[in-house]
């Protein structure tokens, strides 16, 4: 459990910004934040959660563009452990127990925030994550004879699936992305993470990051898939 003291000490509008972004979960600037919320981030507001490593904000244009950082989803996702700024009032006060209920929802449903708040567009092949390399060319370099066949995503998931049944002890029990990684050495890594994303729309699976960071080893941080802005850890297939 996160303890009120991981949180910062932050302003009303400090704490409006970190919700929106997540909410979103995407790139916002300053005219869209005050379209959606009636305000912008920007002087001591923005400076803060910069140096505090919550947001990301481009100065390379205007308008100003900010988003979470990884720190700052996790910040957001645990707003509410914390007692809300005094000079908030009831406004704040409600959008803490809001944050609260929500958090208590998701954990009871076991899906994550960055899952549930997604954008559709955050699965297409252009928001490819830092890291995962383009997949290899159709012809060898040496040769120039054709590669063998991309595995479709049908048939990914598929392997994802059978993966899962040899390793859950019971249909809807959790089971690491480490194993099921072990599982499907051969699988292209960038075609698993695409099709582990894909799944997470499908009714009977869930894929959730691990609430305790600190039990997590090198191979399961290793293993992670990066979901809305999140890494996740632990894959359940069926019934919850």
């Amino acid at each position: 459990m996160t303890s009120p003291a991981d949180v910062p000490h932050l302003t009303p509008n400090q704490i409006n910004a970190l919700v929106v972004l997540m909410v979103e979960a995407r790139r916002l600037t300053n005219v869209e934040l005050k379209e959606l919320a009636g305000f912008t981030l920007t002087g001591k507001d923005n400076t803060k959660l910069v140096d505090l490593g919550l947001v990301d904000t481009d100065r390379t244009h205007r308008p100003f563009a900010h988003e979470l950082t990884d720190e700052g989803w996790r910040v957001a996702r645990q707003l509410h452990t914390a007692a809300p700024p005094k000079q908030g009032g009831s406004t704040t006060r409600s959008l803490f127990v809001v944050l609260s209920n929500l958090h208590r929802s998701l954990d009871r449903l076991r899906v994550s925030h960055g899952d549930f708040f997604k954008q559709t567009e955050a699965t297409a092949p252009a928001t490819r994550e830092p890291g995962h390399e383009a997949p290899a060319p159709t012809a060898t370099a040496t040769t120039g004879a054709p590669a063998a066949a991309p595995v479709s995503a049908v048939e990914v998931e598929a392997l994802v699936r059978s993966a899962y049944r040899d390793l859950a002890t019971a249909p809807g029990a959790w089971v690491g992305l480490a194993d099921v990684r072990d599982r499907l050495a051969d699988t292209d890594r960038a075609a698993l993470d695409a099709a582990l994303r894909a799944m997470v729309g499908r009714e009977d699976v869930r894929i959730i990051p691990v609430a305790n960071t600190k039990s997590l080893t090198a191979r399961d941080r290793a293993a992670a898939v990066r979901i809305g802005n999140e890494d996740n850890h632990a894959l359940a297939i069926g019934p919850a």
